[in-house]
């Protein structure tokens, strides 16, 4: 039974389930995943994160997604979109991210995933504008967005980073549906 929200060429994206709670255990307490973020997260953390995005989706018909490669029905992570309403002065906003396993990386997914979530968003939802925030040290992830077509508008000091210094200082992408 397929039951994606919708495909990318190599990928599915569908609503999260509790099954998938160790695959993102893995992924939420791995180091080297978790390096542009304050810390890693535990099983009751990444629990949480499937209800918030169940929650969300049953909201908005988006969150960050589970993703599979479609020909291995292996989860490999998250890529979507995302509600946003931190201290900041472009919130409340919808952003993008991503998060995959490692052995997943240097495949082209981000990239995929991200570039079909962006037609979800403008023309399923009917979003008007997408952002995307990184850490300016996280160079992986801002390559994605300037692959997918994303404009920096600046760099700023991040309100729930203030005491990471290596990570607060951040950079505000975007992209409206023009794209």
């Amino acid at each position: 039974m397929n039951n994606y929200i919708f495909t990318s060429e190599r990928l599915g994206f569908r609503n999260w389930e509790l099954e998938d709670v160790e695959t993102l255990f893995e992924l939420n307490s791995n180091e080297e995943v978790m390096q542009f973020f304050p810390s890693t997260q535990t099983k009751d953390q990444s629990l949480a994160f499937i209800e918030r995005m169940r929650n969300q989706f049953d909201k908005n018909k988006f969150c960050y997604f589970a993703v599979e490669i479609i020909e291995t029905k292996e989860l490999i992570g998250f890529i979507g979109i995302s509600e946003q309403t931190y201290e900041a002065d472009f919130n409340p906003s919808v952003d993008i991210g991503w998060r995959i396993l490692p052995k997943f990386w240097g495949k082209g997914y981000a990239t995929e995933g991200s570039k079909q979530c962006l037609v979800y968003a403008f023309n399923t939802i009917k979003l008007k504008k997408i952002v995307s925030v990184a850490p300016a040290i996280n160079i992986p992830s801002i390559t994605v967005m300037k692959k997918i077509g994303m404009q920096k508008v600046k760099s700023f000091h991040h309100s729930l980073l203030k005491d990471f210094p290596k990570l607060q200082e951040c950079v505000l992408y975007e992209i409206d549906n023009s794209f």
